[in-house]
């Protein structure tokens, strides 16, 4: 019988996965942008943190690909968004992290 509290492997490895992906300056950068900004265009986030477009389009794809994030075309533009609120609570604990 499986215990109440017992770790599920499935879920560690899901988590990992997706710490992973987020586990890049620029990653993190994006999205703590879109925690603020509930939607982004490519061309907005890659204005506002200073990079290339395609290296916004680059990150945002592992972003995406790994289910941090979604996408919805209007017209021409596509635009990004967290697809949890909850990643807002990483990047505080981050930045929590990261003042002592």
């Amino acid at each position: 019988m499986k215990k109440k509290n017992a770790l599920d492997l499935q879920k560690l490895e899901m988590a990992a996965s997706k710490l992973r992906a987020m586990a890049h300056p620029m990653r993190i950068a994006i999205i703590d942008l879109l925690s603020s900004n509930k939607r982004l265009t490519v061309t907005e986030i890659y204005e506002r943190l200073s990079i290339e477009q395609a290296s916004a389009s680059h990150h945002l794809n592992i972003l995406k690909n790994k289910g941090l994030l979604e996408s919805k075309r209007d017209g021409k533009m596509i635009l990004y968004s967290l697809k949890t609120n909850e990643l807002s609570n990483v990047i505080d604990c981050i930045n929590q992290c990261t003042t002592h």
